[in-house]
């Protein structure tokens, strides 16, 4: 088997294609841009094996495109800038329409990279495809991410990965041959993560461990039999990347710096990438810290930024006083809690009138419209404090932020309830 399962089964058609239907179902969005001939340059974000680069492809087949293909990992510059150069002439002379430039990884290049891509985008000689495991908004230039809509792949679910495996019992000629039952799919679907390529390269992996000219039954424990020696104990790209940082999270968020250290030393020797790390220390110093220990948040943010410099292996150390300091700090959600009821608010009231009380009165007109009236300037009164209604009038006195039980926001709650008594009910 010289060719891969994986690649053997890749779809060339849409109809083809298994899962992401909010995209390519009947009604996804990339069909209807499709079938309408409009495609803008796009990037898509999902976990390995979600069928990316065959998107990719199958957009350039399906819409006649010239198509140039980059990986992130070895490409430099000068790549990028003979491959514009190439597609400028074959959009120019065999087709009116600007060919597609695939990059897979995206995340992976440079500013600089990323900056030589600007021009072919705006003056449209090429329409850019990239591929992340990564979240663009963190790992792709704002003026190169403005110019393309980010699209979301989700991991395939278990109805996807059966139906993988019978496609490729039926329809590959090499397994069509071989007298395959699959009994039992539990795990090689649990080992491939919701992973599509890993599934069918475990699954073909499987099929040629039993001997040649013998029935092939696939069980969970003939899966688990064979590939167990073989697993990886931390993919950082698989089901375990997930599993394995919501227990350091919830270790942390538990106040326990025994479990959380040893999470981390778990995604450090797995090869986790350090600012991964760093910025759901970020995320959870404002999420379960939050006023309970505002210097939380601070040193979360240092940590980011040392780790970004630092860099490995001596990022684990700064990493490690992150962790155990966030670990043993007082907790509260209440920030966490009070925009959650915030945007709750929003979305069922609507878009509320700005009190004229409030309103900024920079011209005559807005003056004489009574914009600003009334508003106390709270620093001209005692304690720099003066009882005013900052809200909507159709919300006002409603009370979004409920402070923790800790020290720090008890003290928060005497403040409110010395200040606006009885309004708000602290």
């Amino acid at each position: 088997m010289s060719t891969p399962l994986a690649e053997r089964l890749r779809p060339t058609t849409l109809d083809e294609y298994l899962s992401q239907s909010h995209l390519i179902g009947e009604k996804g969005i990339l069909r209807q841009q499709l079938d309408q001939g409009v495609i803008g340059s796009m990037i898509f974000w999902g976990p390995p094996g979600t069928g990316k680069t065959t998107l990719a492809t199958i957009i350039a087949n399906t819409s006649k495109r010239p198509f140039y293909t980059l990986s992130a990992i070895n490409s430099g510059v000068k790549d990028i800038r003979d491959v514009i150069d190439k597609a400028k002439q074959s959009g120019g002379l065999f087709t009116t329409k600007n060919p597609i430039l695939f990059i897979d990884e995206i995340h992976r290049f440079s500013k600089s990279q990323q900056d030589s891509l600007l021009q072919a985008v705006e003056k449209g000689w090429v329409t850019l495809i990239g591929a992340t495991t990564e979240n663009p908004s963190f790992e792709v230039i704002p003026a190169l991410l403005s110019r393309c809509q980010v699209y979301t792949l989700n991991s395939f679910d278990k109805k996807d990965l059966n139906a993988l495996l019978d496609r490729a019992i039926k329809e590959d000629k090499i397994l069509a041959e071989l007298d395959i039952e699959l009994k039992e799919t539990e795990a090689l679907i649990r080992f491939s993560g919701g992973d599509g390529r890993k599934l069918l390269n475990l699954f073909e992996l499987i099929v040629s461990s039993f001997p040649k000219e013998q029935s092939i039954i696939i069980t969970n424990e003939a899966v688990e039999k064979r590939i167990q020696g073989n697993t990886i104990r931390y993919d950082k790209t698989g089901e375990q990347h997930y599993d394995i940082i919501s227990a350091f999270i919830k270790s942390i968020r538990g106040s326990d710096p025994n479990a959380a250290v040893y999470w981390l030393a778990r995604m450090i020797e797995g090869g986790e990438d350090v600012k991964f790390i760093a910025r759901r220390l970020l995320i959870l110093a404002s999420e379960d810290i939050g006023n309970a220990n505002p210097t939380a948040l601070v040193i979360a943010n240092n940590t980011f930024q040392a780790v970004a410099v630092i860099g490995n292996p001596e990022s684990r150390i700064i990493l490690s006083q992150c962790v155990t300091y966030l670990a043993t700090s007082p907790k509260s959600n209440a920030a966490y809690e009070a925009i959650g009821r915030a945007q709750q608010l929003v979305k069922s009231t609507g878009n509320l009138s700005v009190p004229l009380s409030l309103r900024n009165a920079p011209t005559k007109l807005m003056k004489e419209l009574g914009y600003g009236d009334n508003y106390r300037y709270a620093h001209s009164y005692e304690n720099n404090f003066v009882p005013h209604e900052f809200l909507p009038d159709e919300i006002k006195s409603t009370k979004l932020y409920e402070p923790g039980n800790n020290s720090r926001e008890n003290a928060q709650r005497d403040f409110l309830k010395s200040r606006w008594k009885d309004k708000y009910g602290y």
